[in-house]
């Protein structure tokens, strides 16, 4: 544990005291960021965010963040919480130039709620640890809504310190499971899990597709299902929004798919093919084609009943 507060590293940064409650950066103010940056600010965080546009920071203000356009208000934050869409992003923010690594004081944690990949979280860890920083991955389960109404499902993994350190942070957001000290596997459990759903989109798009064409109410079906033996909170939730054509966006295509790729490059790694995922990435692909990117993946219901001629 780092805590003589008054050792100093070379830029003069001092160390992080983790007697202190914690001083929260964030960056990632999209839907879901937005939605988890105001709950933790509710809860009484210590919590700046970094956006990049300035018109921004009165629209989080009203929500009770405090928000910034520099950089360097982040630099004496104990822990800074990513939520961004993939490997690239974070990896700018951190280790690009400019990036956040070189100015940050021993000790500070990256606490990253990004949908990335087992390799990029295996860098990452790596690149903070040289840098005497700690590194912990919580990818979440949920959309929007889920992160308004605080149900996100957090997959927590890294040095047991520093996730006991983010505890309450993610326990202010949702439930939180601790998996193990290898960030990675938080990694992995995330795209796989994403994958349930995705095929869980699929098999419900087809199915009300078939429902549809044979003049029977898909309705009907989907509050069968929901009462009996499919009554999770995917297939209640997102089989309510495909009847209902609701595709408002939270994972759109574009990401959704990125989230497949990722799985089946995991998959090809282990030597385990997954055939149902390989299709729901052509329907994602197919539904990006036809100018569905900047819907919900719950489209692939869409893609299905046009794939149907209806």
């Amino acid at each position: 544990m780092l805590d003589n507060t008054d050792e100093r590293r070379a830029n003069g940064n001092p160390q992080v005291d983790r007697q202190m409650p914690p001083k929260i950066g964030f960056i990632g103010l999209g839907l879901m960021g937005t939605a988890m940056a105001s709950n933790l600010a509710a809860d009484g965080h210590n919590l700046c965010a970094y956006v990049r546009r300035p018109e921004r920071i009165n629209d989080l203000q009203a929500l009770g963040v405090t928000a910034t356009t520099r950089r360097p208000d982040l630099f004496d934050r104990d822990i800074i919480i990513t939520m961004l869409p993939d490997d690239t992003a974070v990896r700018n923010v951190f280790f690009g130039p400019f990036g956040l690594s070189e100015s940050l004081r021993p000790g500070v944690i990256h606490l990253s709620m990004s949908t990335i990949s087992t390799e990029a979280s295996a860098a990452f860890l790596l690149e903070h640890e040289r840098r005497g920083q700690s590194y912990v991955a919580a990818p979440v389960f949920g959309n929007p809504d889920a992160a308004r109404a605080r149900q996100l499902t957090v997959i927590l993994a890294g040095n047991p310190t520093s996730c006991e350190r983010c505890r309450p942070v993610t326990d202010s957001l949702g439930q939180t499971f601790v998996i193990g000290t290898d960030p990675a596997q938080a990694n992995l459990i995330k795209l796989l899990g994403n994958m349930m759903t995705a095929t869980a989109l699929e098999v419900l798009g087809e199915v009300v597709t078939v429902l549809r064409k044979r003049g029977q109410d898909p309705r009907q079906f989907v509050d069968i299902m929901t009462g009996t033996m499919f009554d999770s909170r995917v297939h209640k939730n997102y089989g309510s929004r495909l009847l209902a054509g609701s595709f408002k966006p939270g994972l759109t295509m574009p990401l959704a798919l990125k989230d497949v790729r990722l799985a089946l490059a995991e998959a090809e790694l282990a030597g385990a093919p997954m055939p149902s995922v390989g299709v729901v990435r052509d329907r994602l692909i197919t539904g990006i084609a036809r100018g569905h990117g900047g819907l919900d993946w719950t489209a692939l219901g869409m893609v299905a009943s046009e794939e149907a001629g209806l």
